[in-house]
């Protein structure tokens, strides 16, 4: 029990949370009965379309004899294979991130000129107003690094002077200096939270300008800040391959939603880290890890296909791990076939697994990815094919960095921000209505009863 009283679950509490539960459950087959599209997917798990963009293409199905049929999947960004643009970054380059975040904010690739002025413009915006980190950061550290970068953005409202300005070129500007800053602000926050309530010794790096995103993380976190160019080289992979995923995916929606109201771009942005903070969408990797690791210490010898098997069907028995009865990592709203970050992702990991000695662990991963699609297909009713996404591969991807999991999210916002900055920056160009999708009543109406006859 809590000894914060206002965090108590009284007996009274509990009564009237059972009211609550009574009066709000919804009837199943009711979706059915009216068509309702229930979180807006049809009973494919296709989306419901409800809007327009140029920023991202999501592929999972291609036309054969005029009939759409499941493919292998394909992410475009502003028109361009993401496959084409990672294998397009020079083997020496870490700024990958850079240069697609330029593609999605000004639909594009930059030049050589064009790309360093860009760089160096969001270095210039790499710096947190004076005092921040002593009065916003390290006072209350929050244990979810979600919220203490959530609250850092609704707190630089404050320090804008022009913060409900939503022209174009000011919006533009909010964007940049918050994926200027979005490095900063998660990992400051993380090494608060260490230092204030495990003990941790505190040190802050500053950024380095010369250094691109990828590389000013693992600076700023390290404390000897040290890391290879593999390290940096696939961490700016992951940046690219999580910066954007379309209009239709939890967050990225969020943000064309309350942009829509009209309202200031840091309130639009806290609201897209609290969706991507819950654990079916940002947190996925989380729990690939932790699966995994429960996994490594129930097998007997990793690589026993049989008794490797066996576990993958009591996670769907609901018999192992958290008793979800999921097999975390595997299956994708949209892509059936295969998910092309998880394969992009995947030769990278291979090679930092045999750099740092992680080879085995690899081998499982593998063989789980070769597995769970066959146990899936055999045990459930699925309407479209099963395949590793990306979350399977970035959480493994993480863990050898040495990345802590507190910061597995926020480096997916570091990323996203990207995306959600292009959205944002479409939604207020277009200028269109308030979104205001609607729900049908089925409660019936009744008759008021007086005080004194209830």
């Amino acid at each position: 029990m809590t000894t914060n009283r206002f965090c108590e679950i009284t007996p009274e509490l509990q009564r009237l949370s059972k009211l609550s539960e009574q009066c709000s459950m919804i009837d199943p087959d009711l979706y059915t009965k009216y068509d309702v599209k229930r979180g807006l997917r049809d009973i494919n798990g296709k989306g419901v379309l409800v809007g327009l963009t140029e920023i991202s293409d999501v592929c999972s199905t291609k036309m054969v004899d005029g009939k759409s049929v499941p493919a292998d999947g394909e992410l475009y960004y502003r028109g361009y294979n993401v496959k084409d643009l990672v294998r397009g970054v020079s083997d020496h380059s870490y700024s990958g991130f850079e240069e697609c975040t330029y593609l999605l904010l000004f639909g594009k690739l930059p030049n050589r000129t064009e790309l360093a002025d860009f760089k160096k413009m969001l270095g210039e915006y790499r710096t947190l107003p004076t005092s921040f980190v002593r009065d916003i950061i390290m006072k209350a550290p929050s244990r979810d690094m979600m919220n203490t970068l959530a609250r850092s953005v609704l707190t630089l409202y404050s320090y804008d002077d022009l913060a409900d300005d939503i022209s174009l070129p000011n919006v533009l500007r909010q964007c940049l200096q918050l994926i200027s800053l979005f490095p900063l602000l998660s990992v400051y926050g993380y090494q608060a939270y260490k230092h204030y309530h495990d003990g941790a010794s505190l040190f802050i790096h500053p950024p380095k300008a010369e250094y691109c995103t990828a590389e000013n993380i693992l600076h700023i976190l390290r404390p000897d800040s040290q890391f290879t160019p593999l390290e940096a080289k696939l961490l700016d992979t992951a940046l690219i391959l999580h910066m954007e995923h379309g209009g239709g995916n939890n967050s990225t929606f969020t943000t064309h939603l309350v942009s829509s109201s009209g309202t200031d771009t840091y309130s639009v942005i806290a609201a897209s880290l609290g969706s991507l903070k819950g654990p079916k969408h940002g947190g996925a990797n989380i729990k690939v890890v932790k699966m995994f690791e429960d996994m490594k210490s129930k097998l007997s010898d990793w690589s026993d296909e049989d008794e490797i098997r066996r576990y993958l069907r009591a996670l769907l028995h609901k018999e192992a791990f958290d008793r979800a009865g999921l097999i975390y990592g595997m299956g994708h709203a949209v892509y059936s076939l295969s998910d092309p970050r998880a394969m992009i992702f995947r030769s990278f990991v291979e090679k930092l697994s045999a750099e740092k000695g992680y080879e085995k662990e690899f081998e499982l991963y593998s063989a789980v990815e070769r597995l769970a699609p066959q146990i899936i297909a055999e045990e459930r009713k699925i309407y479209k094919g099963v395949s590793p996404n990306v979350d399977f591969y970035s959480g493994f991807a993480y863990s050898m960095l040495g990345l802590p999991v507190e910061l597995y999210t926020p480096i997916f916002a570091i990323a996203r921000i990207a995306g959600w900055s292009a959205h944002r920056l479409e939604e207020v160009a277009i200028n269109g209505k308030i979104m205001r999708p609607a729900y049908k009543n089925i409660g019936e109406h009744k008759t008021y009863i007086p005080m004194d006859m209830r």
